[in-house]
């Protein structure tokens, strides 16, 4: 049953014309006014049409206003009560959530005999409801839009009815011309009108059909109302997959349709709009196909293959509906509507190529942006470094992530496998510029690091030693000296780093390493000189002369130390120190990578990287002018960071063979993510200080919480698969771990200690004790259950080792061992060999001849594994430290009461 309305159409169908969609004369009642939704947009689109919303319902709420720029729009509890107080209205617009609109549409036909048009905002209304929606509307003569729309809006008469087609300033995008619009998407109905002004195209009605399952008005009503509308020269129709609604349409006047969706076709559920499902046949290749067949065309249209006929064109990005529309209608011999108001290309108000040089074809220029937006982006411009929004931190971070399918951790973006083949430098350097440094940097780095190892005559070494003495683990000891340096130990060298980025930060320059920059621009002041050059208490410390020599000595360039040698004074270390660090952090700073706090404490993590390796050396091994024999040229001039912690390690220099494996072991232990006790234990130490207040951090303390949360299980443990290693070689012998002629029968060895194993095993079931303990090195919880197991982390370091001609031994007795349990029925299947075993095997192997000769005792060797954990975790620490330092909020790492238990 539907009451009669244009004849020709089998229901009822009232808008005749598109003049007649959204009219001067239309009065509008809007239903849940007050809603989040309604309220930013019902005001906008009351004072473009000229006060056309003439009162809005909202249960509970009447006597309250919603304020609009051309007068208050009184509120109801319903519609009953507003028409009670005399006033009247044509058009409902319906804001309600899903499962009130149904009543809603029948309280607007129930209650007002003047109703003729209803605008459906609403999404996702069942079809259930839709169906008696459309019964109702045809039964009592009203036309209904949407739902899941933006309404209508008409260019020619000024009017917006419903929801925000045109923004939030509708006058700069509804321009007066000849094309209708009808499509699926609302937002994309606002972008086609701000398009086809690029081409000089302006719009006479636009409609958002919405794309719920159900279409109330669709695309055959918005056809015949075109051929009726003197005003449309042609259309643009924009459509989604899923229904007939545009098969066999005959639109009458030229249309481009732009049909989207390919990607849908394979889906299952909606994504987006509700109704862009396809079913049988109404995918968007055959919704494709059907608008080409009624134009005319073979193809689609493209810019590079224009295809187009006098009845229109078929488009599947938006961006070319303004060339497709302007290419039909010269065929038809009809010229835009007025001149071209811009166009599509990209106009980037803020580029950053990151430094890269781009072809000119990527490398986009920017232009000025539209204001406010321009006072706004000028204010950036002058901005130093990242800002960095703040957020609770607890067990979050924007430094590190763990990989849950291949446990290997990522930080700043490098995985911890590629970092292990990084020079040291570089890792060290990594969790405060978040880019892997540039050999220049990394030179820098040794050297700013090398002066701070030799803490003799420092309290720091005497805190060590004593804690050393008293029988301490490694990382108590660390963090003991690590308490010495603290915001007062570092205040000068923080303040020249301050003073340097304000000088520097508008000068021009970008890159630190630019020497060729002119430092005679930068204006000083006797205040400034006298912060950089070192006071007659330093008289006697050699260092500041010995960092400026391996600096030239390593070709080292940086526009800061050139900048602080020409003040014309002996310089402090702190200034060295500070101009090293700004010359490392200055490019990523620029960048905006990073952020100034960061950039201006760089100094402070470099002094704590050298203390905390100093004080794993015993305060005997330090002297004046040399460490652990070592002088001081050579250590400042040559030396890397590798180097310096196999020293810390073994009291010798090392070969080039014995750092190779150092650096993958240390690379490899930076990070477990967030979740790690370390981490966490760095985390809550900044989060206890508050962030928030970042001058009150300190930045040794939370280091400290990373030592003091490491331990014999977390850190010291490394020794387990040593101390199992060192038990199967026990009595072999053995001479050169790397030497694949060892001569050792490795598959023996394994098999039997399989065998033993096996029966240990048995034994224990038997007696119904625990058995014997798990082997370190052996399984994994994740990598299990296959035939034969891998863990992807020692797969990367046996691959790349292999490809260099490397061989370890202990390695390579681990792989065999596997094997051996499978074989003889002490596992179900091959375990894999895990991390661990790498890690246990590479330091092995780099001490075993000192073990071997008496040199280091087997406390010495848990000693050394505990403390290349510290080595590597120092550097995980740091980018956790800083990050939390940046983004975190005031004691974010609590525990809400409600996740806490007591246990009785």
């Amino acid at each position: 049953m539907h009451k009669t309305g244009i004849k020709g159409f089998p229901y009822y169908l009232g808008l005749d014309s598109l003049d007649e969609v959204a009219t001067r004369t239309d009065r509008v009642c809007v239903l849940n006014i007050l809603g989040g939704e309604s309220r930013q947009v019902t005001p906008v689109s009351h004072a473009f049409s000229g006060g056309n919303v003439v009162f809005g319902t909202s249960p509970g709420r009447r006597g309250q206003r919603l304020a609009t720029p051309v007068g208050d729009i009184p509120v109801y509890n319903n519609v009953r009560e507003g028409l009670s107080d005399g006033l009247s209205f044509n058009t409902g617009v319906v804001y309600l959530p899903p499962s009130g609109v149904r009543d809603g549409v029948a309280e607007l036909i129930r209650v007002n005999p003047d109703l003729r048009k209803i605008v459906m905002i609403t999404e996702k209304i069942s079809v259930h409801d839709a169906r008696e929606i459309r019964a109702l509307g045809q039964a009592n003569g009203i036309d209904i839009i949407g739902g899941n729309c933006l309404g209508v809006a008409d260019s020619w008469n000024r009017v917006r009815i419903g929801g925000a087609l045109g923004g939030d300033h509708p006058d700069e995008v509804l321009l007066k011309g000849s094309i209708a619009i009808f499509s699926n998407s609302g937002g994309f109905t606002t972008t086609i009108a701000q398009y086809l002004g690029t081409e000089g195209w302006g719009t006479t009605t636009l409609i958002s059909s919405g794309k719920d399952v159900y279409i109330h008005y669709a695309a055959r009503d918005f056809a015949h109302a075109l051929k009726n509308d003197a005003r449309s020269k042609a259309a643009v129709l924009y459509a989604e997959p899923g229904g007939y609604y545009e098969h066999a349409v005959d639109f009458g006047k030229p249309v481009v349709a732009c049909v989207v969706g390919r990607w849908k076709s394979k889906l299952t559920r909606a994504v987006g709009h509700a109704g862009a499902l396809a079913g049988s046949g109404d995918r968007a290749e055959e919704k494709e196909r059907w608008f080409m067949e009624a134009f005319g065309v073979d193809a689609l249209f493209t810019p590079e293959h224009p295809v187009v006929s006098a009845k229109g064109a078929v488009v599947t990005n938006i961006a070319h509906i303004p060339a497709a529309l302007s290419a039909v209608m010269r065929l038809n011999g009809e010229t835009p509507d007025f001149a071209p108001r811009g166009n599509l290309a990209l106009k980037p108000w803020i580029a950053n190529d990151q430094g890269l040089e781009l072809p000119a074809e990527l490398a986009l220029p920017t232009v000025e942006a539209v204001s406010p937006y321009d006072e706004q982006i000028k204010g950036l411009r002058t901005q130093v470094g990242a800002v960095i929004p703040r957020q609770n931190m607890k067990d979050k971070s924007g430094a590190t992530v763990m990989d849950p399918r291949t446990q290997v951790t990522s930080v700043h973006g490098y995985s911890v496998l590629d970092l292990a083949l990084q020079p040291l430098e570089a890792n060290f350097a990594l969790p405060l510029v978040h880019e892997i440094a540039t050999e220049n940097d990394r030179a820098m780095l040794d050297i700013a690091v090398a002066a701070e190892i030799n803490l003799v005559g420092d309290p720091a070494l005497a805190a060590a030693d004593a804690a050393r003495d008293a029988g301490n683990s490694p990382n108590t000891v660390m963090a003991a000296a690590t308490a010495i340096i603290g915001p007062k130990r570092v205040e000068r060298a923080l303040a020249c780093s301050a003073r340097l980025i304000d000088l520097f930060a508008h000068s021009g320059l970008l890159d630190g390493r630019d020497e060729s920059f002119d430092v005679g621009v930068i204006a000083v002041d006797d205040e400034t000189r006298a912060l950089f050059l070192a006071t007659e208490a330093e008289a006697n410390d050699p260092r500041p002369e010995a960092m400026l020599k391996a600096v030239h000595e390593r070709g080292g360039r940086s526009v800061f130390l050139k900048f602080l040698e020409s003040l014309g004074g002996r310089l402090s270390r702190d200034a060295i120190l500070a101009a090293i660090s700004t010359t490392i952090a200055w490019g990523p700073l620029m960048r905006k990578r990073i952020s100034r706090l960061t950039a201006e404490t760089l100094p402070w993590y470099l002094r704590l990287y050298g203390v905390m390796i100093g004080a794993s050396i015993p305060g005997r091994d330090h002297r004046r002018g040399s460490l652990c024999g070592i002088p001081r040229d050579e250590r400042f001039g040559r030396w890397t960071m590798a180097e310096f912690l196999f020293l810390a390690l073994t009291g010798k220099k090392p070969t080039e063979d014995e750092v190779r494996p150092l650096q993958i072991l240390t690379g490899l232990l930076i990070s477990n993510g967030p979740g790690s006790i370390t981490a966490q234990g760095a985390k809550g130490a900044v989060a206890a200080d508050g962030p928030q207040s970042p001058d009150r951090v300190q930045i040794n303390k939370a280091m400290i919480g990373f030592l003091s949360h490491s331990g014999y299980s977390h850190g010291g443990n490394g020794f387990e698969g040593m101390a199992f290693l060192i038990e199967q070689f026990r009595g072999v012998d053995l001479k050169d771990p790397s030497d694949p002629g060892h001569g050792l029968d490795l598959k023996a060895m394994a098999l039997a200690f399989a065998e033993k194993y096996k029966h240990d095993k048995r034994h224990a079931k038997e007696a119904g004790s625990d058995g014997p303990r798990a082997l370190p090195g052996v399984h994994h919880p994740i990598f299990r259950g296959k035939p034969v197991n891998y863990d992807p982390r020692e797969q990367f370091i046996a691959e790349y080792m292999s490809a260099r001609g490397d061989y370890n031994v202990f390695h390579a007795f681990y792989r065999a061992l596997v094997q051996a349990l499978y074989e003889t029925g002490a596992s179900r299947y091959v375990f894999c060999v895990n991390i661990d075993a790498v890690i246990a095997a590479l330091l092995l192997a780099i001490l075993w001849k000192d073990y071997r000769s008496g040199a280091l005792s087997e406390r010495d060797l848990e000693t050394a594994a505990f403390n290349v954990f510290l080595y590597g975790r120092m550097i995980g620490a740091a980018a956790e430290i800083d990050d939390h330092l940046n983004r975190g909020r005031n004691m974010d790492t609590r525990t809400p009461q409600e996740l806490c238990a007591f246990v009785v």
